[in-house]
């Protein structure tokens, strides 16, 4: 399902989004629609909110609380990166099943390369993990 991402509600996130260099902006913008379609298609997340944290493009999920935070940004070395709260075994949980076909930044974050093909259906198992994280726990 590739549908268009919604349209920036935040005036700020828009912003900082303009602001990336168009190479990693694509990327991130690929990221940002996949987070909006992973969330719609799973049960139990209900609307996203995107705001900023630390700068950087970050999703919510207020009304459920289902997930854990997601921010898009992009690391000192460059690139583009997909961050998770490093506290959680989200980014560990996904390396144990693609050890070899990411970058990883310890158990915080996915890197990529600018221009690179995204493997999108990988992509969204881990923001569907994400998305759901907090449901796992209180299982």
């Amino acid at each position: 399902m590739k549908t268009p991402a919604p349209l920036f509600k935040d005036r700020d996130v828009e912003a900082t989004f303009a602001g990336f260099p168009p190479r990693p902006r694509r990327g991130l913008l690929t990221l940002r629609r996949l987070i909006f379609e992973t969330a719609a298609a799973t049960p139990g997340v209900g609307a996203v909110q995107e705001t900023l944290k630390w700068g950087q493009p970050a999703y919510l999920t207020p009304e459920t609380k289902s997930g854990s935070t997601i921010r898009l940004g992009r690391p000192k070395q460059g690139g583009f990166a997909l961050y998770v709260h490093c506290r959680t075994s989200i980014v560990s949980d996904f390396q144990s099943l693609f050890p070899d076909d990411f970058v990883y930044e310890g158990n915080r974050a996915l890197l990529f390369e600018e221009g690179e093909a995204l493997p999108i259906e990988r992509l969204r198992l881990l923001i569907r993990n994400a998305l759901t994280y907090h449901l796992k726990q209180r299982r």
